[in-house]
């Protein structure tokens, strides 16, 4: 498969372009058939306070709803099947004022500083063939990989624009190929260049371009046995980093005694030409399971001139990714203690409980101070209703206390009330 080098390439007119193609195409009942569609509600509060001493901004709080409309379509016959899905996406203000922006919610009003907008909104169409055990998605896409995750932790989902190519060809191996060249963050309406995530103490420095408009990726996946899980995935986002992403997963069964899940993910992180990117990053998680309970252990080191490199706005692969940072600043170690609770165990089904503690020392801050230090201590309470005429709603609330002598010093709540209705 050879990708497109336009910017363009995965934009509207290319689009048009293969829904005419789509259409030439026999209808097959199939292609109506298994489609299917979903409408989302998700309402989204958001407070977050800055206890820093000369905090710029008090408090970081708002509240809003979103409405996510879902479609796949079936497949037409033939070798080659053709299928389109689409993603509605409306963003709508229920509270903000100018000194309580920045939740990352909603949009901001480009013509009136400090303010969100009261609505935004956006349409994402992707065009999907499938052939045999190969599929090849183009137009919107919100893969779930090690180089490119997309962020699905507020209020909308982030998505990215490219073409991707996933192929089962080989019994368990899994294939990726693809080219991604826009990025529209989970805030906004607007397909944009993608950046590197510079936050924290990155020290990351970018040369003459500050934005690329392509990230190459490739992976394989194979499963050696259906404990055993190993991955390989490669991404290049043009002029700023190359970054080769090595995983393994296990899980031991050990019977009436529980289980031990084990996650270990290694990165190496260089520059393509623009930029100093240099991060080796070592991930390890392990976690117990013994009926409605689970203790987790992890530790996550990062090594080299920089901290660890991903697209802005997306979330980087990291163990110690959780509610608001992901301890992959320069030179930071890292380790981290879970407990999950399921109260199904007590006779309440859909009711589960996590909390967990992350500490991180080690990092260097610009070069002014190299025994950066930080931790954050996370809780979220969430219920599913199981049946009757609120069957799956969801109610979640997710708690965050966070220090550090370099960053700002955070208390975070977020409220979210979530229910999916199917619509066929």
């Amino acid at each position: 498969m050879t990708l497109p080098k336009r910017a363009d390439a995965f934009g509207p007119h290319a689009f048009v372009a293969f829904c005419g193609l789509a259409a030439s195409a026999t209808v097959h009942a199939d292609f109506i058939k298994d489609s299917r569609a979903s409408l989302e509600l998700r309402n989204f509060y958001f407070n977050r306070d800055f206890r820093q001493a000369g905090a710029a901004q008090n408090k970081a709080e708002e509240w809003a709803q979103g409405f996510l409309l879902r479609y796949e379509s079936g497949f037409t016959a033939g070798p080659v099947g053709v299928g389109v899905d689409a993603l509605g996406l409306l963003g709508a203000k229920l509270d903000s004022s100018p000194d309580r922006t920045g939740t990352g919610l909603l949009q901001a009003d480009r013509e009136k500083p400090n303010r969100a907008r009261d609505e935004y909104s956006e349409l994402g169409l992707t065009a999907k063939l499938r052939a045999s055990g190969s599929l090849l998605k183009i137009g919107t896409l919100q893969p779930k990989l090690p180089i490119a995750l997309s962020n699905d932790s507020r209020l909308l989902p982030q998505t990215f624009r490219g073409a991707w190519l996933s192929s089962g060809e080989v019994r368990d191996l899994t294939l990726d190929l693809g080219r991604i060249d826009r990025v529209n963050l989970r805030n906004s309406s607007d397909n944009e260049e993608m950046q590197v995530f510079n936050g924290g103490a990155r020290n990351i420095v970018l040369g003459r371009s500050r934005s690329s408009d392509a990230l190459d990726f490739a992976g394989a996946t194979y499963k050696w046995t259906p404990a055993l899980t190993s991955a390989y995935h490669y991404g290049a986002l043009d002029g700023i980093y190359r970054q080769h992403y090595f995983t393994l997963g296990h899980l031991l069964d050990l019977g009436d005694a529980g289980s031990i899940k084990s996650d270990l993910r290694w990165a190496r992180s260089d520059n393509a030409g623009g930029s100093n990117v240099d991060n080796r990053a070592l991930g390890v998680m392990s976690t117990y399971k013994l009926g409605p309970h689970a203790l987790g252990l992890g530790y996550q080191r990062m090594s080299g001139d920089t901290g660890f490199a991903y697209v802005n706005g997306a979330d980087g692969y990291l163990v110690n990714l959780v509610q608001v940072n992901d301890f992959g600043n320069e030179d930071e170690r890292s380790w981290q203690a879970r407990y999950d609770f399921d109260f199904a165990a007590l006779g309440i089904p859909g009711l589960t409980f996590m909390t967990r503690y992350l500490s991180g020392n080690g990092v260097d801050v610009n070069g002014r101070l190299d025994e950066g230090k930080e931790w954050e201590r996370d809780t979220d309470i969430a219920y599913v209703v199981q049946g009757g005429p609120l069957k799956n709603l969801g109610l979640k609330w997710r708690n965050a206390t966070v220090r550090s002598n370099f960053g700002p010093d955070i208390d975070e709540n977020r409220l979210i009330v979530t229910y999916t209705l199917p619509l066929w």
